[in-house]
Formats: structure tokens, sequence, C-alpha cells
């Protein structure tokens, strides 16, 4: 244990480290992931990484160094920061539990897999993916892992809400309106107020850049806007989603069962309550996937023949850091 210990806290400084130098050479005025005191940051990386079992708090703190460091315009720093980048993600697949280490892939249903999909982006258009999922579904850890082979940047809930803290830290300063305090202009409940500033940064973001973005009813925003993207509904049996949330969250049946019930419940009526949806109809979506036919690294594969990445290649020509 004491051993595991260590080897947790060395990439803990790793991480930590690299947000330092990501910020340096960025020159950002955004803000560094970790501020604050040195010791406190690292003291809770060290306990993300030993007691998040499903790593998404984890994964979203290093989408926001790596969509900072795909940012570097100085190519060689871009290339050694996102060599350490890659490394300490393959250093973070490998540990027990973290992210992707427990697969949703049913083999029975896998070998039934004979999909081939083909849909074109314009070359005039950002590309720009929405994920919706259910619980368990490992749709959070397929929506990492592809923003990652693709090297776009990842946004969910977390890091919209670290964009929008840093941006009111900018206008009002430290000790001005927080984007959590809302219900005092606007109108507005805080819950809505948050929903249309993210859904405003979203379609921002969608015009400047190719991304991926989880949940958010991103996909009906984008609707709205007549921004061009590929929207993703991703699910699987729900006996097989409660056996993975068993194993990654280390519950008993009751409690994995009783979880995605409410965390699904919860999903549905929040896409119902902003867009009059019904969430994970297949109509709404271009494409659903049944992550237990697949798993994750397959599902991966199976977007990007979707997207059919060759078309637009000549807009991505920078491959992966190779140390």
């Amino acid at each position: 244990m004491e051993k595991d210990r260590e080897k947790c806290l060395k990439l803990a400084i790793r991480i930590y480290e690299l947000d330092a130098m990501v910020y340096k050479a960025s020159g950002s005025d955004l803000g560094r992931t970790f501020s604050g005191s040195k010791k406190h940051n690292i003291d809770e990386l060290l306990i993300l990484i030993m007691s998040n079992p499903q790593g998404h708090l984890l994964r979203s703190e290093m989408a926001l160094i790596g969509n900072m460091a795909r940012s570097i315009r100085d190519k060689q720093v871009r290339h050694d920061l996102m060599v350490e980048y890659n490394d300490i993600l393959e250093e973070i697949a490998s540990l027990p539990k973290s992210f992707g280490s427990v697969d949703i892939v049913d083999k029975d249903l896998a070998d039934l897999n004979s999909s081939i999909l083909n849909k074109k982006f314009s070359d005039e258009d950002h590309l720009v993916i929405c994920i919706s999922r259910s619980h368990g579904s490992a749709g959070t850890d397929i929506g990492f892992a592809l923003s990652e082979s693709l090297r776009i940047n990842y946004y969910d809930e977390a890091v919209l809400n670290q964009i929008l803290e840093r941006r009111d830290v900018k206008e009002f300063g430290a000790d001005g309106p927080k984007t959590n305090d809302f219900s005092r202009y606007h109108g507005l409940s805080k819950q809505d107020a948050m929903f249309f500033r993210q859904s405003a940064l979203i379609c921002e973001l969608a015009k400047q850049e190719d991304m991926i973005v989880m949940g958010r009813c991103a996909d009906v925003v984008l609707t709205g806007q007549h921004i061009p993207h590929i929207s993703i509904y991703i699910t699987a049996p729900f006996a097989i989603r409660v056996r993975r949330m068993m194993e990654v969250k280390n519950m008993d049946l009751k409690q994995a069962i009783n979880m995605i019930r409410k965390m699904d419940h919860k999903h549905q009526d929040y896409y119902h309550a902003y867009t009059g949806r019904r969430w994970g109809d297949a109509i709404n979506y271009d494409l659903c996937i049944n992550s237990a036919c697949y798993g994750i690294e397959e599902s991966v594969e199976l977007i990007e023949r979707l997207i059919n990445r060759q078309a637009k290649s000549n807009r991505h020509k920078e491959q992966s850091p190779k140390k």
C-alpha cells in the first residue's frame, strides 16, 4: 500500500508541475488549473488518484491542462509538454480502477458487431461532437478517450464551470460575483442561470474549435444556434451497467441499482426541462451506441469511422508526440 501511495504521489507531483509549465508557456491570463498552496494541491491530487475509482474529477483536471497545452503556439514547447501530458495519461490509465481500466464490453454482444458507419464533416465546419450517456455505460470514458484520439479539446460540466469562474475572476476580481451566485440577478434560479451561461460558452467554443462536449443538452443548444455537430447517445443494458458500477465504485448490488436509477432519472429530468425532448430517445441523436457491444476502445473507433476523420486530415496534420 505504501508503495502504491508513493507511486501516486509522484504522479500527483508530475501533474502539478505540468500544469505550472503549461501555464507559464501559454501566457494565459485565465489562471492555472491548480492555484494556491502547492502542498494542498498535491495532497488533493493524491486523494483523487488513490480514492476515486471512476476518475471523472481527475479526468476533468487533466482535460483543462490538455486544452491549455494545445493552445500553445510554440510548436516545440507544445510538443514537449504534450509528450509529458500523454505519458501521464498512460500512467493514470495503468493504475487499478483508474479511467478506462474497467471496460463495458460484453463479449457475446461484441461478437455481433458488424456496423460500418460513414459520415463526413465539411472542411469549413468545426468538428463538434456532443455526447449524452446513461450512467454506468462508460460514456464519459469513451468521450475522454475520443478527445485524446482525435487530439481535440474535451469539455464537461466541471471544465465549463472552471472557465466561467476564471472569467468572473478576471472581470470582477477575486471578491466579485461568483458563477454559483445568480439568485440576485437575471431573475433566474441558480440552475437556470448556470444553464444559459454554459450554453452560451458551448456555442462560443463550437464556433472557434473542434471539441467534444459531454452532456449539458449541448446537442439541442447547438441545433438552436444552427451550429453543425454530431450528437451521440451511449448506453448499455441495465444489468451490465449495474455490474460495471459494482466494480468501479465497489458497491453492492442494491447500491449500484439505486445509483443508476437515480442518475438516469436526474439526467432525464434535466434534459427534458431544458429541451422538451425525451432523453435517450433514438430519434434525437445521429448515433446511438450500445457500448456493451464494443467496449471503450472500439466505441472510439466506431465514432471515428462515423465522422470519417480522414476528410479533415488537411486541418489536423500534427500527430501525437512520440518519445
